[in-house]
């Protein structure tokens, strides 16, 4: 590749970085001017033709406008949650379990977003971990990076197993069949055993990244939010933190050795929650004096004595109902998942291309906060003026979300379908993989990781990170004689790193606390842990591999 044609397949991710990290603009403005950048250098230097610029840019538009109906859908239950009195007995409960703000962002952005984003993914858990933790006195900026950084390791197992069994599973295929480098290198053995040990092995590597995830989001906490700006009081807590991490990670991982790719995640969430919920009551590894922000009032001293709130277990009812219906809906052997897809809308050669993309409203997560939603407004007896005043509220806070997602997918979209043009180039993600690999050589478990993360980053989905670049993995593996199960796994799991700083979620985890605007700022938190992932699963790989 010439100049040109190497900083026109970087461009979606310089255009992000220098618009959003250094100039710190809005994504509401960084992104149209990003999307405008990459058009304009796709059609003049990689000679996309520009039917299918457009046409890429209307299915972006596609894509994301589903993911609006999910941002939509939390703001909603948030708000209506607070306008029903429900959020204040939520934060009043934490008292029960610790005042401790160290231990509230292990249970909630940890493992309870680890079992959301294995229930439903696609930026689910971010959605409601941060306004959970927004409503409980945390800052909104911390909010959101926390959970965006938690929701890392349970991502290979994310929406019931979605990033390996179908992100890996397409990623692998050439048309309908399994790719011949690919099927030549497994024999006889079925492309779905090949997926289960690349789950395996990308789970048991994380068994030496993700367990220290908690600890990172406390020492994140305690330094950049907390009153003396220090890492040692989120150190205080190092030996709750790593059980907390390994109440994850060992039952996901022997879940995803004995019962395959699809329930990792939930599983492991569950079973966390049920181990460190009962051990924080206790105090168990825990300091005396729980950590909180300054000047904050103890949760047990800040409800007025005489002020009756709503009962717990009410109060909680409708995100349990968000749990039971994202699960009832992605298991496979019940119904309703089948009755859910079947109402699908979807868009085949977009403008006379071979471009298609579809959604299925009903099966969208957006789609099981709303009927969270009615169903609260009727249990917890909200008035139409209530009722009114949280649409309304909700509805206006979406137009910066709009406007941003509307122009970052269809950016990512031009850059994926690159792929046809009249440069004689590949897509620009393939070549800037190829240059890569080109460069490195054997050293190429080190690079893995990057790539996974660089597709997470761009496309904000792990699922299509996989879809990109699985079979390029496979392939690097075979030249340079090493295991494409362990460098697959390796890309799965930098799919996981890239999550944190995707532009797709940032800007949905910001708009629902009301943060649109401060994408930059909250990139540039989670940007040192991503580095943290994707470098500690380099070294591993490398390791396993050599």
């Amino acid at each position: 590749m010439t100049f040109l044609e190497i900083l026109t397949a970087l461009m979606p991710v310089l255009a992000v970085f220098i618009f959003l990290v250094i100039f710190r603009l809005p994504a509401v403005t960084a992104m149209p001017i990003s999307l405008g950048i990459v058009a304009v250098l796709a059609f003049v230097i990689w000679k996309v033709p520009a039917i299918r610029i457009a046409a890429a840019s209307m299915e972006g538009a596609m894509i994301a406008i589903s993911i609006i109906w999910i941002v939509f859908g939390a703001i909603l239950l948030l708000n209506t949650l607070r306008n029903s009195g429900a959020m204040d007995s939520i934060r009043n409960g934490f008292s029960g379990i610790t005042e401790d703000r160290r231990v509230q962002v292990i249970i909630i952005a940890w493992l309870f977003g680890s079992f959301l984003e294995g229930a439903a993914g696609f930026g689910t858990p971010a959605a409601i971990a941060a306004p959970l933790l927004l409503t409980l006195g945390f800052p909104p900026l911390a909010a959101v990076a926390v959970s965006l950084i938690a929701d890392s390791s349970a991502v290979s197992f994310g929406a019931v197993g979605t990033p390996l069994i179908v992100g890996v599973d397409q990623g692998l295929k050439q048309g309908d069949a399994v790719a011949e480098q690919v099927q030549a290198s497994l024999g006889n053995q079925p492309l779905e055993g090949f997926i289960q040990e690349v789950a395996q092995t990308a789970v048991l590597m994380d068994l030496f990244i993700g367990s220290f995830i908690p600890l990172i989001l406390v020492i994140i906490l305690t330094k950049l939010f907390g009153e003396n700006r220090s890492f040692r009081e989120g150190l205080a807590i190092w030996k709750f933190a790593i059980f907390a991490g390994l109440s994850f990670t060992i039952p996901a991982f022997m879940v995803a050795t004995f019962l395959g790719p699809e329930f990792p995640s939930i599983i492991g969430g569950l079973v966390g929650l049920t181990i460190v919920v009962p051990a924080a009551k206790k105090g168990f590894l825990l300091p005396k004096e729980p950590w909180t922000f300054k000047g904050e009032v103890p949760l047990s001293e800040s409800a007025a004595p005489n002020k009756r709130t709503m009962p717990l277990y009410k109060a909680w009812l409708p995100y349990v109902a968000v749990a039971v219906l994202l699960v009832l809906t992605r298991v496979n052997v019940l119904p309703f998942k089948a009755w859910l897809t079947a109402v699908e809308v979807k868009w085949e050669n977009i403008l006379g291309t071979n471009l298609s993309t579809a959604f299925e409203p009903l099966y969208l997560p957006g789609t099981v906060f709303v009927i969270a939603v009615l169903l609260t407004i009727f249990y917890h007896r909200m008035s139409k003026e209530a009722v009114k005043k949280t649409v309304q509220v909700s509805a206006s806070s979406m137009v910066g979300t709009i406007i941003a997602l509307l122009t970052a997918v269809p950016m990512v979209r031009i850059f994926i379908n690159s792929g046809v043009n009249e440069a004689g180039l590949l897509s620009m993600p393939m070549e800037l993989a190829n240059l890569v690999a080109e460069g490195v050589g054997g050293a190429w478990p080190l690079v893995a990781p990057i790539i996974g993360a660089l597709g997470s980053f761009i496309s904000g989905s792990a699922t299509f990170s996989n879809m990109m670049f699985s079979l390029f993995q496979f392939s690097v593996a075979d030249q340079i004689g090493a295991s494409g199960q362990q460098v697959v796994a390796l890309q799965v799991i930098g799919s996981n790193a890239g999550n944190m700083i995707c532009v797709v979620n940032v800007v949905a985890a910001a708009s629902v606390v009301g943060l649109v605007g401060k994408e930059g700022a909250i990139i540039r938190i989670t940007l040192i842990p991503m580095l943290f992932y994707v470098a500690m699963a380099g070294i591993i790989g490398f390791i396993f591999i050599s």
